[in-house]
């Protein structure tokens, strides 16, 4: 192929046959385009008993999609989702990076990553893809004063 390796029509191609024109192994987050991505959120309930439900969201153009729109699905499917109504009482209004597939951005912590500030999804116009989403991102929805609460103190009381 004559195609950049950025190309999402170079991804598509390859992506049926699971290798790269280099001969390695096609990563997750080459697999789809930034137009077509799928992102894993997770929704946090409680930071001391990590409790935590995952929303998973399939064919998303980060390109077009931004932090608000996100969070606007997130409140949605947590409002019809069957499996959610135990999360209804929550005030979820923050967004956070996670972790990102193939070791960017790791985190230790099993329920949030308490590093990296800067990972807050503070600007409700800001595009997934602006904010370095890419397929397979993992992004965490929660309360902003329980963060807080729990970052002075983080204990966790269930293992």
């Amino acid at each position: 192929m004559s195609q950049s390796l950025t190309s999402d029509s170079q991804v598509q191609d390859t992506a049926h046959s699971g290798v790269h024109e280099s001969g390695h192994e096609l990563l997750a987050t080459e697999l789809l385009p930034r137009t077509n991505a799928t992102l894993t959120i997770r929704v946090i309930k409680s930071f001391e008993f990590r409790t935590q439900k995952s929303l998973v969201f399939k064919g998303l153009n980060l390109e077009m999609e931004t932090v608000g729109n996100l969070k606007a699905r997130c409140e949605n499917a947590i409002a019809t989702t069957s499996g959610f109504k135990p999360y209804r009482n929550v005030k979820f209004d923050t967004l956070k990076l996670y972790t990102q597939a193939h070791g960017h951005k790791k985190t230790t912590n099993l329920i949030i990553n308490l590093d990296h500030e800067d990972w807050i999804l503070d600007d409700p116009e800001a595009t997934l893809a602006s904010i370095g989403a890419e397929n397979e991102t993992e992004l965490s929805f929660f309360n902003r004063e329980a963060y807080e609460k729990f970052k002075l103190h983080p204990e966790v009381k269930w293992d």
